[in-house]
């Protein structure tokens, strides 16, 4: 039973996960900015000695996935800008003393891409990306069974992959990346921007993809020019590694019904060079769990196989 712990800027949950990947029991409490580490890991420790004791489990090891940037090498957190107050501490040290298992961290959506790819719509793929769209876009890749990482072990930043350069400014330094282009904000930012004058109060994506679907005009408009920047995303991605299957998680995709045939068209439009139609376009299957779930499989992992061999020998 793997002892499973999602770190988020407003909360934190911990799970105990089974090794098919179910969720056996959760709890969760809040973070936010003013979260101390000192505190952050009391809960993590209560947590799960409570949702141990309530399925009656023995923990075998612990996997976390977290907001970043984490050194998944290290385990120590890096210059979290939701969790200032976390920065440089080593949860998998000190989880490790308290529950004497082995501890394994990565950036959350690298727990992602992993437990879609072990348990979730790529099981059994080769060659999945995992991308999450809600207020960034983040992603995660895995090519035979193993988590995709750049020089230094850096998690290569997907979102910031420039799809139009005329676009607007971003943190990043460039202009028109994707995440500045394709997020929840992103396509917020844009209807307001169409509808000065008009009364209507700040919308959030949420709300815009809910008047697209009762017949707003404008809503309508941002759903089709959110489509195609989220086309021309993973058309690149397509392109540069024709993976399997590309796997559609994270906020704005709990509407993915209005964004898929865009997606769809968009794709079509390029890609000429390779056989896009053999990458399946899929919508992540873990539902409400899946934050815990993919931190489970950074322990399977990492970890698994190890287990796996010494319980043979």
């Amino acid at each position: 039973m793997i002892g499973a712990i999602d770190i988020g800027g407003t909360k934190l949950a911990v799970g105990i996960v089974n090794d098919d990947g179910i969720v056996l029991a959760r709890l969760e409490t809040p973070t936010g900015v003013a979260s101390t580490y000192s505190s952050g890991l009391e809960n993590i420790t209560a947590m799960l000695s409570q949702t141990a004791k309530s399925t009656g489990t023995k923990i075998t090891g612990i996997g976390i996935g977290s907001t970043g940037p984490v050194n998944p090498f290290s385990g120590e957190f890096g210059e979290i800008d939701f969790l200032p107050g976390w920065r440089k501490n080593n949860p998998v040290r000190d989880l490790s003393e308290s529950f004497g298992v082995q501890v394994a961290m990565e950036n959350d959506a690298d727990a992602g891409a992993l437990g879609e790819a072990g348990w979730g719509a790529g099981k059994g793929k080769s060659r999945l990306i995992y991308i999450t769209v809600g207020t960034g876009i983040g992603g995660g890749l895995v090519f035979d069974g193993e988590l995709y990482r750049g020089v230094g072990g850096a998690h290569p930043e997907i979102g910031h992959q420039v799809v139009d350069p005329s676009g607007p400014q971003c943190s990043c330094g460039f202009r028109g990346c994707w995440e500045s282009l394709a997020t929840g904000p992103a396509m917020a930012a844009w209807f307001h921007s169409q509808n000065i004058g008009n009364t209507r109060e700040q919308l959030t994506a949420e709300h815009i993809c809910n008047l697209a679907s009762h017949g707003d005009l404008l809503a309508r408009r941002a759903i089709t020019r959110e489509a195609h920047y989220l086309g021309l995303g993973l058309a690149n991605l397509i392109t540069i590694f024709t993976p399997d299957v590309i796997v559609l998680g994270g906020s704005v995709m709990k509407s993915a019904v209005l964004f898929l045939d865009g997606i769809r068209r968009t794709i079509c439009s390029g890609c000429k060079f390779v056989p896009f139609e053999q990458t399946e376009i899929a919508l992540a299957s873990l539902g409400d769990d899946a934050n815990l779930i993919g931190a489970a499989r950074v322990w399977y992992n990492r970890f698994g196989q190890q287990t796996k061999h010494r319980a043979q020998s």
